[in-house]
């Protein structure tokens, strides 16, 4: 076997695990508004055992339906009712032999803001954290009582149910980690102050959770390895919270990192590489017995491997990996890594989960739908379909036309694969497209699609093929303002600039526009050597772009003396400067550039005339992506999936 190390059976305690493959948890909003298990829930972590994972960790669950909500639809184990469905849970795992642990959680003063959560926010200590709407309130010595029962309530109710263990979430910022960190643990009776009274909240939990359940029933916890927060808890803190749970009898250490207020370090954009907290885990290896998880970023087979191989750890957690396509460790076991769809780290998937939706997967738009999706039914009769353009959307629309037994032809103007995936992999740090691209290109010439590069078919060469629909996916138009000298020749665009990778030296560069487009392309002309500013007419910065990846490309930005002007609006371009107009302050600036360079955003294209032509022409046509709607690489890859499979 190619990774021996990988796929080496493990133990948790008395538990026999398959492989050192781990899922660990990931909010999903997927369970019923009750905190039961459902349909949908089952079979989303059914399909990850399928593939291969060794043991699954749950999504945050609920313990305190008072002051412990996490997300809205969030899994449950409060009281007898949650039994049922979570015993589904674990059969629907089992029968791949794979384990499943419930992962206990209480958010503290990370709790949801109203009205999500009409509750009291409580914490140990009545500090607010600086990413939420509410300060806590302290809690007393009596609820923190309480809520070490239920707890151990909570881990009672997953044995009960057939679940093979627990995990107590002591990491990223919830209430556990609360009372563990000197940052937001200032009480000063038994519960706070000494390292050992810190400790003392998680400690009755898990003595709790050991006389209820048994010795031999498993619990790990999740530790932070560091919270990258001032005053917290960093390494060296971390290995001594570890050494004492060591002594608590506990059967495995998983480490992470990081809390709301350095969310980067928890779910981490497409910039940090795998393995860039490796020394995390490895500090926690060398100073405990019991068996430890890492979560490293970790993307492929070959790291993870690696680092078993190195003793950094003794399982990996695969989280978003495991998102992206649900057969990692089964591909990865056959030697067939080439096939694993990879995660570009784009965190599409918790921003939708922390805006109160479900979870969604920008390369893998089954990921909450896999009931829905679940059989590849193949057209009976011959069906054939023409794809105008090979972005995501029409790659994605390809593969799964042919799965079905369609006969496909997809056409692509350039002489490369990937549209506007391609376009953004040229600035730094966004190798992780190039990692998608690869992979759907694999997957096009396995199913054998007849794919013609450097190829734009007019309406004559659709008519001789003949096909049965037609998907366009050419991707949407460039916006260009009205505006005097947008025409000019030292305008360019940015997917023109960054899809041709001109390179530029010594000049002064004006970008309009401070979307990732926009941004990112700030930094890669930086790079280059020359003056560059960015000009944004809203008061902030990427007003569209989710904050932890806006604030990842700005700590990047900050270091390259880029400009960020907002509150400017474009208002005429000249052939050696730029003319805005200050909207707050009313006035009127002048901008030397050389070069302007417009971001400003895409306009889907069915109203073009060449997609009124196909139309006209033949009866069958899908608009897919950009093309029907601009937006992000999971609408592409979303509308590319679901119109294919509803043909």
């Amino acid at each position: 076997m190619k990774y021996d190390n990988l796929f080496n059976k493990g133990k948790i305690g008395n538990l026999n695990l398959k492989n050192r493959i781990v899922m660990p948890a990931m909010g999903t909003d997927l369970a019923k508004a009750s905190g039961e298990a459902s349909d949908e829930l089952i079979k989303y972590y059914e399909e990850r055992a399928k593939g291969g994972c060794g043991l699954i960790i749950t999504e945050i669950t609920r313990i305190d339906n008072e002051t412990g909500v996490g997300t809205p639809n969030q899994l449950s184990a409060i009281s007898g009712k949650h039994i049922p469905r979570l015993e589904r849970l674990a059969r629907s795992v089992h029968k791949y032999d794979t384990k499943i642990f419930l992962q206990l959680h209480h958010p503290g003063r990370q709790a949801p803001a109203q009205p999500q959560n009409a509750n009291e926010i409580v914490a140990p200590s009545p500090i607010q954290c600086k990413t939420m709407e509410d300060k806590p309130r302290k809690l007393t010595t009596e609820e923190i009582k309480g809520l070490v029962k239920k707890f151990v309530r909570g881990a009672k109710i997953a044995q009960s149910a057939g679940i093979d263990g627990v995990e107590l979430h002591g990491a990223h910022g919830y209430l556990i980690g609360q009372f563990l960190s000197p940052a937001t643990n200032k009480r000063t009776d038994r519960y706070g102050g000494s390292f050992s009274n810190r400790m003392r909240f998680l400690s009755e939990i898990i003595l709790g959770i050991k006389d209820v359940c048994g010795q031999d029933f498993p619990v790990s916890v999740r530790i932070d390895g560091d919270e990258f927060v001032e005053g917290g808890i960093d390494l060296e803190e971390a290995i001594k919270i570890a050494q004492k749970l060591d002594s608590y009898n506990i059967d495995a250490i998983n480490v992470s990192s990081g809390t709301y207020e350095s969310a980067v370090t928890i779910i981490e954009p497409m910039s940090y590489q795998e393995g860039w907290k490796t020394h995390l885990a490895q500090g926690i290896k060398n100073n405990v017995n019991v068996p430890v998880i890492t979560c490293n970023a970790i993307k492929t087979p070959e790291f993870a491997d690696q680092l078993i191989a190195e003793d950094n750890c003794d399982f990996v957690a695969l989280g978003r990996a495991q998102l992206a396509d649900p057969a990692w460790g089964k591909k990865a076991m056959e030697g067939n890594e080439e096939k694993i769809r990879p995660c570009i780290g784009c965190l599409h998937c918790i921003e939708q989960v922390m805006n109160g939706t479900t979870i969604e997967c920008a390369v893998n738009p089954e990921v909450g739908y896999e009931r829905e999706y679940e059989d590849y039914d193949k057209i009976e009769e011959d069906k054939s379909a023409a794809i105008i353009g090979a972005g995501p959307a029409g790659m994605q629309s390809a593969i799964t036309l042919a799965k079905r037994g369609v006969d496909v032809t997809l056409f692509e103007k350039s002489d490369h694969l990937g549209g506007k995936v391609y376009t953004g992999s040229i600035p730094p740090h966004k190798d992780r497209l190039k990692a998608l691209i690869s992979n759907m290109k694999y997957e096009i010439e396995e199913l054998n699609i007849d794919l013609k590069l450097n190829c734009a078919p007019d309406i004559k060469d659709l008519k001789e093929l003949n096909p049965d629909s037609v998907f366009i996916a050419t991707g949407g138009n460039d916006i260009v303002p009205p505006l005097p000298g947008a025409d000019n020749d030292n305008v360019l665009l940015a997917t023109d600039l960054l899809e041709n990778e001109m390179q530029f030296e010594d000049k002064n560069i004006a970008i309009v526009g401070s979307g990732m487009t926009g941004l990112e392309t700030a930094e890669y002309l930086s790079h280059q050597g020359n003056d560059v500013k960015v000009i944004e007419m809203m008061d902030k910065i990427g007003p569209q772009v989710y904050e932890p990846i806006l604030y990842d490309i700005q700590s990047r930005i900050q270091k390259l003396d880029i400009e960020l002007l907002t509150s400017r609006k474009l208002t005429e371009i000249k052939e050696n400067k730029i003319i805005v107009q200050n909207t707050k302050e009313k006035n009127t600036e002048n901008i030397e550039a050389d070069i302007v360079v417009l971001a400003i955003g895409v306009t889907d294209s069915k109203n073009d005339e060449f997609v009124e032509k196909i139309e006209d022409n033949f009866a069958n046509v899908k608009l897919l992506g950009d093309s029907d709607q601009a937006g992000k690489i999971y609408n592409a890859v979303k509308t590319g999936f679901d119109k294919a499979f509803a043909i």
